[in-house]
């Protein structure tokens, strides 16, 4: 890993209606609107999706680096996070983050172990952290045959 400070560039570009262009150096280009719940049209990612989406996705990945150094072997993992957002206090704001997380482990895996890391993977993951609403896992493991 590098060192610290990592920075981030992002362009966003747009009109005044349409859809906003999404870009940043070395990947590639998204398009979004305003979500359907803002009248915006269905089909895109809007800031909120993108948003939740960052957070599931950073949950997987840091499951993964969590389950590689304690040398949990899994074949799979599905997670799903819920984004709620509300009107508190005359601000909108994202209150409550529930991440439900399926995680498969070969027959004979250590259950408890799997659930605690995927307990530590929420509790690390940064862009969780860098968010104010509430923070909910429920995490399953199941047994698959590999």
């Amino acid at each position: 890993m590098k060192p610290y400070p990592h920075v981030y560039g992002v362009t966003a570009s747009g009109a005044a209606s349409g859809t906003v262009a999404i870009s940043a150096p070395g990947l590639p280009p998204l398009e979004a609107a305003p979500p359907p719940e803002f009248d915006g049209p269905p089909g895109y990612w809007s800031p909120e999706t993108l948003l939740v989406a960052a957070a599931a996705n950073c949950f997987l990945l840091t499951f993964r680096a969590v389950a590689r150094g304690a040398a949990l072997e899994w074949t799979g993992i599905d997670c799903e996070v819920e984004g709620t957002l509300e009107r508190v206090g005359g601000v909108t704001r994202f209150t409550r983050f529930a991440t439900r997380a399926t995680l498969a482990v070969p027959p004979g895996t250590d259950l408890e172990k799997a659930r605690r890391l995927l307990e530590r993977a929420e509790a690390a993951c940064l862009i969780s952290n860098s968010l104010n609403g509430e923070r909910t896992l429920d995490a399953q493991v199941h047994e698959k045959g590999v």
